[in-house]
């Protein structure tokens, strides 16, 4: 009796399951092939709209509320006007998940980040705004390869290659993604006043002759045409650095720009001298820049633009990188400022651009965290941030009509039309050089505490 009823339950329990198993195939998930595909709200979909059962992927499942009441720490530098705008852009996706980003923004965070990490007080993911300052904690295995959650599929898909061939750094055993790229910037730019420039009948210069031709017109007419300012706390110098990453690529070839960036051509090379001469033509002449040069160690970067919209102007030119309009005086608007590329310098490198960008990276690997940093690597974590204006967005899936006028458009194709693109340089050399030495020796330059040659040899010493 016992073994007669237990084959009938057995029977049973077979027909049951075999059931449940065409149930399944029929009516379950189609999509086999889930992992890192976000939901629509993650900007993969039709707007406003959530598939929330979409993809097994951690960002699915935060969209799903899985990880309500989770906190992820995020360390970086956006202060100010940038935090207000990076807190607003992750707001929504708080709101859905249930994850609280707990952000921590600092002036100081390139002096910080090394202590908390290497005081084993990591935070869950930091913003480095220097690739090469992350450099040395990948190469420590400190940071999670995040390959280890998002599949290539998926990188390639957001991502043209060349962020994700800049994302790839040396592990302490192999190479690895050592994180997800998230705002970028457009570097080469020359802000100015629209309708005073008009007004004045200036014209935008094509080539540095006719930028240089044009910054005498302004002085004979009165005022300097340039405002300028490298002050950033700890990070003072490093809007000199930019205008050298700029000149570099017009003063000599991709390839020797690409060996200055690796150490391999010294800061000592007479190519680097030359470049530094031609920033200095510019920068120590009185007549061309507002407060003369012993006012530019001392004014703010994100106030140095903001003489070109006193009335009358106080100056009239600033080059700076997209991001910029961040800081200009509250009530402009698009039809009070543009902007030309910096103009090419030797005809045979033609028309260069800079380009920066902030690459979050993962210390510590916990499930709402990987959520995180998928969201990360949606356009949509941009989007609110890219229509205040400022930033471009890396990834694939950013919807160009959510930049918020013509000016911003116009960089994104500026990069497309480039003859050359290179990744600012002092944020892929080593942090002891790139956020250290180049910092100090040019603004030791620009105060002129060392002459030039004193300060190239300065910063050269951050390589040994």
């Amino acid at each position: 009796m016992h073994t007669q009823k237990t084959k009938k339950v057995l029977s049973a329990f077979i027909l049951i399951l075999a059931f449940v198993m065409v149930i399944t195939a029929c009516g379950g998930n189609q999509n086999n092939n889930t992992a890192n595909q976000p939901g629509n709200e993650a900007g993969q979909g039709n707007e406003g709209a959530t598939n929330e059962a979409a993809g097994d992927s951690a960002l699915a499942k935060a969209l799903n509320g899985e990880f309500k009441g989770t906190k992820v720490t995020m360390f970086g530098p956006f202060t100010d006007a940038d935090e207000v705008k990076f807190t607003e852009s992750i707001k929504a996706f708080e709101e859905k998940s249930g994850i609280d980003i707990a952000y921590e923004g600092s002036k100081e965070f390139e002096a910080t980040i090394s202590v908390r990490v290497n005081g084993g007080n990591a935070p869950d993911i930091a913003d480095f705004p220097q690739p090469g300052l992350l450099k040395g904690f990948v190469k420590d295995g400190k940071v999670i390869d995040v390959k280890s959650f998002l599949n290539d599929e998926y990188l390639k898909k957001q991502y043209n290659q060349s962020w994700l061939d800049m994302a790839t750094m040396e592990g302490a055993s192999g190479e690895v993604m050592a994180g997800v790229w998230a705002r970028s910037s457009v570097k080469s730019l020359v802000w100015y006043n629209k309708k005073a420039f008009e007004e004045a009948g200036y014209t935008v210069p094509k080539t540095w002759t006719e930028l240089m031709a044009l910054t005498e017109q302004i002085a004979k007419d009165g005022d300097p045409a340039w405002s300028i300012g490298i002050e950033s706390g700890t990070a003072t110098g490093w809007p000199a650095t930019d205008w050298m990453e700029d000149i570099m690529l017009r003063t000599t070839s991709p390839e020797n720009y690409d060996k200055w960036v690796s150490g391999e051509l010294p800061f000592t090379d007479p190519i680097v001298n030359n470049a530094a001469q031609k920033m200095s033509d510019i920068w120590f002449n009185e007549d061309y820049v507002y407060g003369g040069r012993k006012s530019i160690a001392t004014t703010s970067f994100g106030d140095a633009v903001k003489p070109l919209f006193d009335n009358p102007p106080k100056a009239w030119l600033h080059r700076q990188a997209g991001f910029i309009t961040s800081f200009f005086p509250e009530g402009l608007t698009a039809d009070d400022y543009d902007w030309f590329p910096l103009p090419p310098i030797d005809e045979q490198y033609g028309q260069p651009a800079l380009i920066s960008g902030d690459i979050y990276a993962m210390f510590n690997d916990r499930p709402e965290v990987r959520a995180v940093m998928e969201f990360f690597t949606t356009g949509e974590s941009l989007k609110s941030w890219i229509q205040t204006g400022g930033v471009t967005a890396p990834m694939n899936d950013a919807d160009p009509s959510w930049y918020p006028n013509d000016q911003e458009r116009r960089m994104a194709e500026f990069v497309k039309t480039a003859d050359t693109i290179r990744f600012d340089g002092s944020d892929l050399m080593p942090g002891a050089v790139g956020a250290g030495t180049f910092w100090k020796g040019m603004t030791d330059y620009v105060s002129g505490t060392v002459d030039l040659d004193t300060a190239l040899k300065e910063i050269q010493a951050g390589w040994k």
